[in-house]
């Protein structure tokens, strides 16, 4: 007779097969790094087949491994909807989620506690990244979801838009003392004076283009004084006079100003749900559905 497979163990087997490293697996999934290692281990010896090849920077799927994966989410995704189905209980597991720091901070709180309310069970571990991480992330499998951000606000999956905004210490450029000249009549030549400092986040996310492509567009001198992809870091800077900065309106601090004119207007940015390739679990689709219910009404 067969051995019969053990979820736990698949569990363990498709979360390494998507995070590709067992340290990684081991905080997934509740355990020690040894225990994963054990409870691989023990599926190789019930399947009589090696899953994957180790080495120093991770583990990779061997053949047998690639065609035993898809077994192994169809097993774990039917097993979702069987609970569902039959259980009083509705939908139980993990998700890991990415979102990035200011949504996490506007949004989340409601989000995550309205869902926990409808579904108790379903544990959702939260990855704070920007855009272009996370997508690296989802298609490494290293998350389930994420709340992304798109150039195109006009797109038809898009979950909701928000609008980028201009952000200092004070109520208006002028006030500021960065020796720009703008305000001051004898100043005729705005190309000459002094560089806006800029307090940005890292250049591949979105916001820092659309800061950098308006100032370009309106002809305006500034200088990238301050890199982060910490919203922290950046409200941290704009409280401290030395540097404008730019985030979503809606993560403004009340302490902080949002600057409009002489500085040229921002654009709007979507929001979008994205998921990593292949099927996605009850779970998934469950919160996926509740952030695009809840989240344009926020």
């Amino acid at each position: 007779m067969q051995t019969p497979l053990d979820l736990k163990l698949l569990t363990t087997f498709v979360r390494a097969a998507h995070s590709g490293t067992l340290s990684a697996t081991a905080i997934q999934v509740g355990r020690t790094q040894s225990t994963v290692t054990m409870q691989i281990q023990r599926l190789e010896e019930t399947l009589g087949q090696s899953l994957f090849h180790r080495s120093g920077s991770g583990v990779h799927l061997t053949g047998h491994g690639e065609r035993f994966l898809g077994y192994a989410e169809r097993i774990l995704k039917l097993q979702d909807e069987a609970l569902s189905a039959f259980s009083d209980h509705g939908l139980r597991g993990a998700i890991t989620f990415g979102c990035p720091e200011d949504y996490l901070i506007a949004f989340f709180p409601a989000l995550l506690k309205s869902f926990g309310t409808i579904y108790p069970d379903i544990e959702i571990k939260v990855v704070s990244a920007p855009t272009p991480d996370l997508h690296r992330l989802l298609h490494a499998r290293q998350i389930d979801m994420a709340l992304v951000s798109i150039a195109d606000p006009t797109a038809t999956d898009i979950a909701r838009t928000e609008q980028l905004a201009w952000v200092g210490s004070k109520p208006t450029l002028e006030l500021h003392d960065f020796g720009t000249g703008i305000g001051d009549e004898d100043n005729t030549d705005r190309a000459t004076s002094t560089p806006i400092p800029l307090a940005l986040a890292a250049s591949n996310a979105l916001d820092h283009k659309a800061a950098c492509d308006a100032m370009d567009a309106a002809h305006m001198p500034y200088k990238i004084s301050y890199a982060s992809n910490s919203l922290a870091g950046l409200i941290a800077v704009a409280r401290s006079g030395l540097a404008i900065s730019v985030m979503m309106q809606k993560a403004v601090p009340s302490d902080l100003y949002i600057l409009k004119s002489p500085l040229p207007p921002l654009p709007r940015l979507g929001l979008k749900v994205a998921t990593g390739e292949g099927p996605q679990s009850l779970m998934i689709g469950a919160f996926g559905d509740h952030i695009g219910k809840l989240l344009p009404f926020l």
